[in-house]
């Protein structure tokens, strides 16, 4: 497609009468050749101006003068001059070295780069070449590729995540670290009070009262207002919900509070049918209560999958899908493909990849390494590299290693979490498709299904890295997904924590002045031994100079 749209441009230039032949420009008026020639000449006419004001001035700033001061004065340094000057160059390019590699590793750019972009840029006019037509290409490209990034970098609810009460506090109980920063808690705020209010909580004070703690930074204090909520109305679903969440300490209590939840929200949930077609107020409080119910059964499945009942929880899901197919950007199929790949339903499993494994359905890490797994499975017990490399691969063989490539395309950080390169840690509550966020929330649950299987982990170790031979540029073009985007990074960098060293793809090579530091540093290091050990020889070398 692109090399046709390619020749028929071509062709509509060589056929457009205004197309001029090579070595040949439309004729311009005196005023445009003037003006091409002066500022062709401008730098020149410049550097001869100020060459001939040095030379008037020679005598009334007595150049020859000061010139031969300087010359007695640089002949009569001694060798400690030059100790004490390269030495302390050393120290201060040193210095400028160690920040510069610290400022790299922690932001992915230079420091220096980055200054000079942004302020001396623009002072030496770096702008104006950049600005582009409306309606040029160039520009129409750009909005393309940024209406493209932001799509490819938003965050999505974790459809796994897990419990902050009965794991992630345990967690920091035991180890004394946050595993949630404060912009993912702060994106689970902003969830709730979409899911769980609506404009008409004035009208129930329980609600208005779950209104205000779901605006509530404090832990304790959101606790204390679900209990006020409950003395209000003893059915209040969502303070049920709120305790299961942060309060209970393990998930068999977790569980206990949702079905209380499910108890109190079945019954609003049939309340608010009945008067779903009264006001339009009526129809936003079925949609909060549908999302309530919703919510309650979905963590009431994660807690019967938590606690080996994986059968219970695989039919709650495929009840719920069946039951509120339009909700599919929870995305419930995920949490179904892992307790159906628990339960070693293969089959079950290919056939929830059949609906939503579509072309026009959003992608995420879980569907393309499941699908990859599923193919490795069919192979992987038999497969040899020494033996491939001698007869070939074959066409089950061709598909497992497409497959990889596939996921591997998709989200390029998941390989070393499988093969435990990199350690795993808890996954957050949000997470970026295609990052390295995405890459341990799949790992963290989909790690034990890959090594149930024999030979599926070696089949991904021998084939994962092949991927990057076929996207040698994964930013500028992509082989069977978009280009990888390029705001992962700092995304990662928000929702993981800061004692997890988030993984960078494409690696980023080190920048010029990291290099020019590091040799400056060093050169003038040499240069200061030298001068303290052969003061003599350093001394005459530097009079010569």
């Amino acid at each position: 497609m692109a090399d046709s749209d390619g020749l028929g441009e071509a062709a509509i230039a060589a056929a457009s009468p205004s197309a001029s032949a090579p070595g040949l420009s439309p004729s311009l008026g005196w005023r445009e050749r003037l003006r091409a020639g002066l500022a062709g000449t401008g730098a020149s006419l410049w550097f001869v101006a100020g060459l001939g004001l040095l030379y008037a001035l020679r005598v009334p700033l007595r150049l020859c003068e000061n010139l031969a001061a300087v010359t007695v004065f640089l002949n009569s340094l001694t060798p400690k001059f030059y100790v004490a000057l390269t030495g302390t160059s050393s120290l201060i390019s040193g210095l400028i070295f160690i920040f510069e590699w610290w400022y790299f590793h922690k932001h992915g750019t230079s420091f220096i780069e980055q200054v000079s972009v942004s302020h001396l840029r623009p002072l030496m006019g770096g702008t104006e070449s950049s600005i582009s037509e409306p309606g040029s290409p160039s520009n129409n490209r750009e909005s393309e590729t940024s209406r493209q990034n932001l799509s490819e970098c938003k965050v999505w609810r974790n459809p796994l995540n897990l419990f902050r009460g009965a794991e992630y506090r345990r967690y920091t109980w035991v180890t004394g670290k946050e595993p949630l920063t404060y912009y993912d808690m702060n994106l689970s705020a902003q969830d709730h009070q979409t899911f769980f209010t609506c404009d008409t909580d004035f009208l129930r004070p329980s609600d208005t009262v779950m209104q205000k703690a779901w605006r509530e930074r404090n832990p304790p204090a959101r606790i204390k207002a679900a209990y006020q909520a409950l003395e209000l109305n003893n059915d209040c679903a969502t303070a049920y919900v709120l305790l299961a969440e942060e309060e209970a300490t393990t998930i068999v209590d977790a569980e206990r509070l949702f079905k209380q939840a499910l108890k109190a929200g079945e019954t609003i949930y049939r309340r608010s049918q009945q008067c779903q077609h009264q006001s339009p107020q009526h129809e936003a409080q079925l949609r909060r209560d549908t999302n309530v119910l919703v919510y309650i059964k979905r963590r009431l499945a994660m807690c019967a999958r938590k606690l080996g009942r994986i059968r219970e929880a695989v039919k709650i899901m495929r009840d719920l899908m069946k039951e509120f197919p339009p909700l599919t950007m929870l995305n419930i199929h995920e949490n179904l493909l892992e307790s159906l790949l628990e339960l070693q339903a293969y089959a079950d499993v290919q056939a929830v990849l059949a609906k939503y494994d579509d072309i026009s359905l959003p992608k995420s890490a879980a569907i393309c390494y499941t699908a990859a797994l599923l193919k490795t499975r069919t192979v992987s017990d038999k497969f040899s590299p020494e033996t491939a490399s001698r007869r070939g691969l074959s066409t089950a063989e061709i598909n497992a290693v497409e497959a990889i490539h596939r996921a591997v395309e998709f989200n390029p950080h998941v390989p070393k979490y499988l093969l435990e390169m990199k350690s795993l840690i808890l996954p957050p509550e949000h997470i970026l498709k295609r990052g390295d966020s995405e890459a341990i929330a799949y790992a963290f649950f989909h790690l034990q299904h890959w090594k149930r299987i024999e030979g599926a982990l070696h089949l991904l170790q021998c084939t994962w890295e092949g991927t990057f031979r076929m996207i040698p540029y994964p930013l500028e073009k992509g082989h069977l997904f978009y280009p990888y985007p390029s705001c992962t990074e700092t995304a990662d960098r928000e929702l993981l924590p800061s004692f997890h060293h988030v993984s960078v793809y494409p690696k980023k090579e080190i920048p010029f002045f990291i290099h020019f530091t590091a040799g400056l540093c060093s050169s003038t290091a040499m240069i200061a031994f030298l001068t303290h050990q052969f003061p003599e020889i350093m001394g005459v070398f530097a009079k010569a100079v």
